[in-house]
């Protein structure tokens, strides 16, 4: 009987102990926080159009790809297709695009429309429509 006393007063001490230990940190020891001003939100990234450089669109961004590493492999162009029909998808490496946030603008990330600063307005991509869809098609 007092084994088991002993065991059930362990119960309530133990976790009480581990509790204080994990909230006793200092703000020093906490992650310190990553500023963000300019950069992308990769979930925001689907959906943004992709043009050339003759202003047409050639297709736009389905999936932001990311090696185990937690680098940016590339981005999944979605090219071609009707209603999710005859789709083609290829990964484009992320340096082959220029993004903007003006139709004819180059952007560093930065963007004083607040509404799209998670996100740019389009890419662009050297090609044509036919020579996205000619390329290997990407797998998931």
């Amino acid at each position: 009987m007092k084994a088991l006393s002993i065991a059930a007063a362990l119960l309530f001490v133990l976790p009480t102990a581990s509790f204080a230990e994990m909230t006793a940190k200092t703000p020093s020891q906490a992650a310190a926080p990553i500023a963000a001003t300019g950069d992308w939100s990769a979930s925001k990234m689907s959906g943004v159009n992709i043009y050339n450089e003759a202003n047409e669109k050639v297709g736009e961004i389905s999936d932001v790809i990311i090696n185990a590493q937690g680098q940016v492999k590339g981005v999944v162009i979605e090219a071609g297709g009707f209603l999710g029909m005859g789709t083609h998808y290829v990964l484009v490496a992320m340096d082959s695009l220029k993004f903007a946030n003006k139709a004819d603008k180059a952007s560093t990330g930065q963007t004083s429309d607040t509404k799209r600063e998670w996100f740019p307005d389009r890419a662009v991509l050297n090609v044509t429509k036919d020579q996205l869809k000619s390329t290997p098609e990407f797998k998931y």
